[in-house]
């Protein structure tokens, strides 16, 4: 489904997400591994694994583990599950959004109008036209 509008905020290309039947028993597996890993994470933290270095590291192993299953299952629920949606933004020079208005050129003046105390700051305001 595709729109040929070009206004700020219309969707250029949607393309809808397959749903795969594998990828959501893989996700299912998945998470029940990610669950046993945090059972044993958390058994040998109370345990007192930590305390030794053999165990400490096996514990970091297992923390490790935890994390790494949770990216490939975020990965896949990205990849089979969300539609891939472009919308059309606003293209805009890098100067656009940034410039000074012609009556803040020569800054402020503060104080009195001396030459030692005068002082000018810039002005460069977030000003949309």
């Amino acid at each position: 489904m595709s729109t040929k509008g070009s206004n700020y905020g219309d969707i250029h290309r949607y393309e809808p997400a397959r749903e795969s039947t594998a990828a959501a028993v893989a996700i299912v597996l998945l998470t029940v591994i990610e669950v046993v890993f945090i059972g044993l994470f958390t058994y040998g933290l109370v345990n007192g694994w930590g305390l030794s270095g053999e165990g400490n590291m096996y514990l970091g192993f297992l923390l490790a583990i935890v994390f790494i299953d949770l990216a490939f299952i975020l990965l896949l629920y990205r990849k089979e599950f969300l539609p891939d949606v472009m919308i059309v933004k606003k293209r805009r020079r890098k100067w656009e959004d940034l410039y000074v208005r012609e009556e803040d050129v020569d800054g402020e003046q503060l104080g009195d109008a001396s030459a030692l105390d005068t002082l000018k700051r810039a002005v460069y305001p977030y000003y949309k036209k």
